[in-house]
C-alpha cells in the first residue's frame, strides 16, 4: 500500500516539473480574427496562400491526383522510414536539374512536412558532429526552436539590409569565419519572414565562400515557385551545390502544391561520392525510425503521380504561375503606392514570396489589429496573400494612418 501511495505521489510531482509554454501567438490571432465582427476585417497573419476571393482551394491537379490514387492504390501498407521513393525521385528534376542526382551523388528521402526535413537535417548534422548553426535573422521561428531543442547553437547575422536588399556582408562573414563544427543555414528562396533573396551574383558569392573555407551548408527550400519561378527560385540552390563537396536539403511540398495538412516534405544530402551517400543514410534512416518512424504516404504519393503525368504537371505548373502572378501584383501595387506614412513599401516590389516585414512597432500592430480590423504579426510580418486588389487601399491608408 506504501509503495503504491509512493508511485502516485512521485507521478504527480514529475509533471509538476513541467513549466508552462507560451501559447503560439499566430493561433491567438487567428482566435481573434474569427472572433471580429467587422466585414472588413483583414487577415495577413496566418502563412498560407489565399486566392483574390480570400479561399485557400486545393489544387485542380491535386485533386485529379487524388481521384487516380483513390481508384488505383492498391495497398496501404508501410513503405519504410524513406518513404515513397517515387515521389522523392520525381522531385529532383525540378529542384537540382538536368542531372538531378549529380552523377550519383545526391539522394533523398521522404519527410513529414518541411519541418520534418528540416529536423532530420539539424539532426543528422549535429551526429556529424556540428555544434553551431549560424543563420540570417529574422528567420522562419521553427528554426530556433528545433536549434534549441536538438542544443545546437544558432549564431545568428543580419539577414536585412536597411534598404530592404540582402545583407550580403554578413552571410560571407559567418561563412569564412565559421568552425570546423559549424554549418551555415540558408533560405532557398522567397525568404520567410523578409521576402529578401539573394540575387544570382550573391548566390555565386556564397558559393565560392561556401568552396573556400569548407563551411557545411543547409539550405531550406520551402517555397519553390513562388518567387520567380520554378527555374528561377533553384537557381541559387544549384548554385551551391555545384561548387561544395557536401550539404543537406530541405525541401516542402506544403505551399507549392497547396497540400499543407498533409505535410509533405523531402530530405536530400549531397555527398561527395556513394559510399559516403550510403552511410550517411543509414544515420538519416535511424534518426527518422526513432522520431516518427513512416512518413504519412497520402502527399507524396499525390505529388509523385502529378509530376510522372505531362498533362497533370502542366496543370500544377499553371496553377503556381497564377499564384505566384498574383502576389507579384500584390507586391507591384505595394510598390506602385510608394509609401504609408514613414513606411517606404517601394522594396516590397523586389521581393518574392508569400510573407514580408513591415517596420511597425507592437503599439502600431496593437492599433491595426483594434482600430482598422488589420491582423499581422507583432514582428510587422505580413503575409501577402492576404491582400487582394479589394482590400489593398484600406491596408495602405490604415498603415498611413497608424505610422506616422
Amino acid at each position: 500500500m506504501r509503495c503504491t501511495r509512493l508511485r502516485a505521489i512521485a507521478q504527480t510531482m514529475m509533471l509538476d516539473r513541467l513549466s508552462p509554454q507560451a501559447p503560439d501567438a499566430l493561433l491567438a490571432l487567428i482566435r481573434l480574427h474569427d472572433a471580429d465582427p467587422r466585414d472588413d476585417k483583414i487577415d495577413l497573419g496566418v502563412g498560407v496562400y489565399r486566392t483574390e476571393d480570400g479561399n485557400t482551394p486545393v489544387f485542380a491537379a491535386v485533386k485529379a491526383a487524388e481521384q487516380r490514387l483513390v481508384q488505383e492504390q492498391d495497398s496501404k501498407s508501410y513503405l519504410g522510414p524513406e518513404g515513397d521513393m517515387g515521389f522523392v525521385n520525381a522531385l529532383m528534376p525540378h529542384i537540382f536539374g538536368a542531372d538531378p542526382t549529380m552523377g550519383g551523388r545526391i539522394s533523398g528521402m521522404q519527410t513529414p512536412g518541411g519541418t520534418g526535413a528540416v529536423r532530420l537535417a539539424l539532426a543528422l548534422a549535429q551526429k556529424a558532429g556540428v555544434k553551431r548553426v549560424h543563420m540570417g535573422v529574422p528567420s522562419w521561428p521553427n528554426h530556433a526552436q528545433i536549434l534549441a531543442d536538438l542544443g545546437l547553437e544558432l549564431v545568428p547575422f543580419d539577414h536585412a539590409s536597411p534598404d530592404g536588399t540582402a545583407n550580403l556582408e554578413a552571410v560571407l562573414d559567418a561563412i569564412v569565419n565559421a568552425g570546423v563544427e559549424d554549418a551555415v543555414l540558408l533560405h532557398g528562396c522567397c525568404h520567410n519572414p523578409t521576402g529578401i533573396d539573394y540575387t544570382a551574383d550573391q548566390w555565386e558569392q556564397i558559393a565560392e565562400a561556401l568552396a573556400q573555407s569548407g563551411t557545411f551548408p543547409i539550405i531550406d527550400s520551402a517555397y519553390q515557385g513562388l518567387g520567380q519561378g520554378l527555374e528561377a527560385d533553384a537557381a541559387g540552390l544549384r548554385s551551391v551545390l555545384a561548387k561544395v563537396p557536401e550539404a543537406f536539403i530541405a525541401y516542402s511540398c506544403d505551399k507549392n502544391f497547396g497540400q499543407y495538412r498533409d505535410r509533405v516534405g523531402a530530405f536530400y544530402i549531397l555527398g561527395q561520392d556513394s559510399k559516403a551517400l550510403e552511410t550517411a543514410f543509414s544515420n538519416a534512416n535511424a534518426l527518422a525510425r526513432a522520431c516518427w518512424s513512416m512518413p504519412p504516404d497520402h502527399g507524396g504519393a499525390v505529388v509523385r503521380l502529378i509530376l510522372r503525368d505531362p498533362e497533370l504537371t502542366a496543370m500544377w505548373m499553371a496553377e503556381l504561375d497564377d499564384m505566384r502572378g498574383r502576389m507579384r501584383g500584390v507586391r507591384d501595387a505595394l510598390a506602385a503606392a510608394g509609401s504609408a506614412g514613414r513606411i517606404d513599401l517601394t522594396p516590397l516590389g523586389t521581393q518574392n514570396g508569400l510573407f514580408a516585414m513591415l517596420p511597425v512597432t507592437k503599439e502600431e500592430v496593437a492599433q491595426l489589429r483594434e482600430g482598422h480590423g488589420i491582423y499581422m504579426a507583432a514582428s510587422g510580418r505580413i503575409n501577402i496573400a492576404g491582400l487582394t486588389m479589394g482590400n489593398l487601399p484600406k491596408f495602405i491608408a490604415a498603415l498611413a494612418a497608424v505610422a506616422h
